[in-house]
């Protein structure tokens, strides 16, 4: 039988059969809209929203872990559901993941769900890393025989920097930074707010805006420099972005070059973004700039990597994984690779990867996974979880 494989982020949920190609991606929140007050949309409905201007948002997750489990099942009701997946969970074995130093109590409500509300066969748990972090030794690790990994996961409210050895994690060594796609978002929506547009409510329109036109500077002084030139001394940064109204215009978008700066047409609202562009992802490497007093992610590798012995320090410089949906903004990677050759102690072969797809590599690692044959080894059946509860995961899971 196919296993179900959930990776289960604090924004999105990626989810489909082990048979699957991909997974189907589907928004973890219930959404409200001002035009359609009755109507509660669940995960990906919000699609059918006519407009999607001042949505509320219902989360299960608060700063990264799953604190409401009533709203969590209402979103898994629907993606079991038979408009979705169509799961018969009596018959079906599940891998899910947590977020690292899960607490137990949330430990424990997730089992109750899977185990006593939908009867699940049995249960697999394990973290987006661990799954990167096998998907990576089967793959690209192969080819280097190497046995060192180091996975930085950039989330939706937090960024892990997680190392591997031989396939286990060291725990002693994990780092977290509490900056991830959400404080980026918000980030925007206030510097908006106070340079040109009041969107303190617009949470999902600023979230577009920021994933069609952001990037991560690779020089920062430089950009700073181009980005205080005007239009006609060319100031190659500057876009306009062409607010939806949600009738002619569905979806916000940039303007093609050759119209920025001229004159909008009747029904155009436009946002100018400048150094926006590149300040606001700067908050992943400078976290102090907006009050939070903690190390940026180049940084955190190089801690990280340091923290081990000389002989092994060159495995893991060459070895760095990048996953998470905050990972796809354009520079990303080679910032990252310019900041840690630059910090770096030893001289060493410095290797970033970043996948195809960053938002699927998780789930793609844990479909892998499900398909080996040690797999059964790390899964806990409905009648052992039924006579020793949690510590049925004791020896098998390390959240």
């Amino acid at each position: 039988m196919p296993k179900l494989i959930l990776d289960n982020g604090g924004y999105s949920i990626k989810a489909g059969f082990s048979t699957a190609e991909k997974p189907r991606l589907i928004p973890n929140c219930i959404s409200k809209a001002r035009s359609e007050r009755r109507r509660p949309f669940i995960g990906d409905q919000i699609d059918d929203c006519r407009d999607t201007s001042g949505l509320f948002f219902i989360l299960p997750f608060q700063k990264g872990y799953m604190v409401n489990a009533d709203t969590q099942k209402t979103i898994w009701d629907y993606c079991f559901g038979k408009d979705v997946l169509d799961v018969t969970p009596t018959e079906t074995d599940i891998v899910i993941t947590e977020p690292h130093f899960n607490f137990k109590t949330l430990q424990e409500a997730v089992c109750e769900l899977l185990f006593e509300e939908y009867e699940f066969r049995s249960l697999c748990r394990t973290s987006s890393s661990t799954s990167a972090d096998y998907y990576y030794s089967i793959t690209e690790g192969i080819q280097k025989k190497t046995s060192c990994t180091l996975v930085v996961d950039c989330g939706y409210s937090f960024t892990h920097i997680v190392p591997y050895v031989n396939g286990v994690k060291v725990t002693e060594s994990v780092r977290r930074i509490d900056v991830g796609g959400k404080a980026l978002t918000n980030h925007l929506k206030e510097i908006i707010s106070y340079r040109q547009l009041h969107v303190l409510d617009e949470t999902y329109l600023i979230n577009q805006v920021k994933e069609d036109v952001c990037y991560v500077s690779t020089d920062f002084s430089q950009d700073v420099e181009v980005s205080k030139k005007k239009l006609s001394e060319n100031n190659t940064i500057v876009r306009e972005y062409v607010l939806p109204d949600y009738s002619s215009i569905r979806r916000g978008y940039i303007r093609k070059l050759e119209e920025t700066g001229k004159r909008a047409k009747d029904n155009e609202q436009i946002l100018r973004l400048n150094n926006e562009r590149f300040t606001v992802p700067e908050l992943l490497f400078h976290p102090s700039d907006v009050g939070i007093p903690q190390m940026g992610i180049s940084e955190a590798i190089v801690t990280v990597i340091e923290s081990f012995p000389e002989p092994i320090k060159h495995h893991f410089y060459d070895n760095i994984v990048l996953i998470g949906g905050t990972s796809c903004f354009p520079g990303f990677k080679e910032r990252i690779l310019h900041d840690v050759r630059r910090d770096a102690s030893i001289y060493a072969d410095t290797n970033v990867f970043l996948p195809t797809n960053p938002t699927f590599y998780a789930w793609e690692g844990a479909k892998k996974f499900s398909q080996d044959a040690e797999f059964s080894k790390y899964t806990v059946s409905r009648n052992t979880y039924n006579e020793k509860g949690l510590n049925a995961f004791a020896k098998i899971c390390d959240i």
